[in-house]
Parts: structure tokens; sequence; C-alpha cells
């Protein structure tokens, strides 16, 4: 998120008792353990990075069984990482998620709040439309009045409005 809301980003640092170097370095491991030609796939790379999950639940879609995972999120005591995975631990998506039974904030075409809003917080809002950008990571909701709503990872990271024509 660094490349979208670094200002954010900034803030963050310190309330999660870390600095620049260190976020720096979490990253580059977490790239490491990713390219690596014999490091771990799927759902067991999550799991070395996250450890195990404070939740599992197991769903179907359709015929296919798959099993959601949750993490909590230091950051944001009221989302949670998801994990969707089918047969063998391929993963299948991956985002923020609001966490069971945690108030959703108010949202509104005109009250979007960055970094405290998901993709279902938003989604569902009277004329919201879908828009796929063709990146796994990155969603984006069309309201109407033009205004559109950025996420990155299922987190809002921008709001911005269309000037009428």
């Amino acid at each position: 998120m660094a490349d979208l809301r670094p200002d954010l980003v900034a803030e963050a640092l310190p309330r999660l008792g870390a600095d620049r170097a260190e976020a720096h370095a979490a990253h580059n491991r977490w790239q490491a353990l990713q390219h690596a030609p014999r490091g771990p796939r799927g759902l067991a790379l999550r799991t070395a990075v996250l450890g195990p999950p404070d939740e599992r639940i197991d769903r179907w879609l359709g015929d296919l069984p798959v099993q959601v995972r949750r993490w909590p999120v230091p950051l944001w005591p009221a989302l949670r990482w998801e994990v969707l995975t089918g047969p063998g631990g391929a993963v299948l998506n991956e985002q923020f998620v609001r966490a069971p039974g945690s108030a959703v904030p108010a949202a509104s075409t005109g009250d979007l709040r960055v970094w405290e809003h998901v993709l279902d917080d938003v989604i569902g809002l009277p004329g919201a439309e879908s828009v796929d950008p063709g990146v796994v990571t990155r969603w984006e909701i069309r309201l109407p009045g033009g205004v559109r709503a950025s996420f990155v990872w299922g987190l809002l990271q921008q709001v911005s409005r269309t000037p009428d024509r």
C-alpha cells in the first residue's frame, strides 16, 4: 500500500512500533519468500508468514469445497485478513474483510473513509457499480455523482470525484 498511500503508511508505522527500514526489510522478506524456488506456496506461504489463522470455516462454492481462513490485523482491530483456498491449499482470493460482529462505519457516497471501509461495505451502496481494473490486488467501485472508490487488497485507499461534464 506504500506505493498508493505512502502518507498513511508513514503514519501507521509508529503505531505498529516499526520504522521505514523495518517495513522495507519485511517487504523484502515477503518478496524473497514469494520468489524462492523452494519456498512455501499457496496457503503454506501465508501460514509461514502469518502463523495459524484465528478462524477456519469450510464452505462450498457450487461444487468446489473451499476454506476461509482469517487472521487478526493489529493496525485494524475491526478487520481481518481473509484467505479463500481451494483443494490442496491453492489460494483463490485474499483480502481485508470486516471482522464478524464488528460495526460497519457509516458509508455513503459522500462519507467513505480510507483505511476504514472494505469492499463489502461499499459494494452494496445504492447505485454502486463494480469495476475490475484487471489487477488481482485492486478493485474499483463507481458510485452516483462521479464518485470512484479505489481498493487495494479489499481496503479502501482513495476516493475521487470525476468532474461533471
